[in-house]
């Protein structure tokens, strides 16, 4: 069965809040990535089918992973997108216009909301994040 088509998913989005404490762990093995993303402290919204996960950096590391919905958490920027389309994201070889948040927005499968701007300035530091997933697919592949 799919990580996100599990029932538990519909039932609060755990699957996918474990799937970003995973990232969150697997982010701290990565010496490149900390040190790429070491000016970013922001919060970022992810929300898979409504349902809101926030993820906050401090100095590239990701601190807190917090299910929504809050009207007090600030974010910078979301990720908006459906759970199939970040199961297809997260395979060892996605797709095309799954491979990359941007090609998500352009086959209408996702929406990137927000400051742009600081997305942009910490862009290959977010992508290599949200794809950390995937090196366990292909693990286990």
């Amino acid at each position: 069965m799919p990580l996100l088509a599990h029932p538990q998913h519909r039932e609060g989005g755990a699957e996918v809040i474990d799937r970003f404490q995973d990232i969150q762990a697997w982010l701290e093995d990565q010496p490149h990535l900390l040190r790429l993303g070491r000016l970013f402290s922001e919060t970022v919204l992810i929300e898979v089918e409504g349902e809101e996960i926030y993820l906050t950096f401090e100095k590239g590391r990701i601190v807190s992973v917090e299910a929504g919905p809050s009207r007090k958490t600030p974010w910078r920027f979301a990720l908006r997108t459906d759970a199939e389309a970040l199961e297809q994201f997260w395979q060892a070889r996605p797709a095309p216009g799954f491979h990359d948040i941007f090609g998500l927005a352009k086959i209408g499968r996702g929406r990137i909301d927000g400051d742009i701007l600081c997305l942009v300035k910490n862009l290959r530091f977010f992508k290599e994040v949200m794809a950390l997933a995937r090196h366990t697919e292909e693990g286990a592949a």
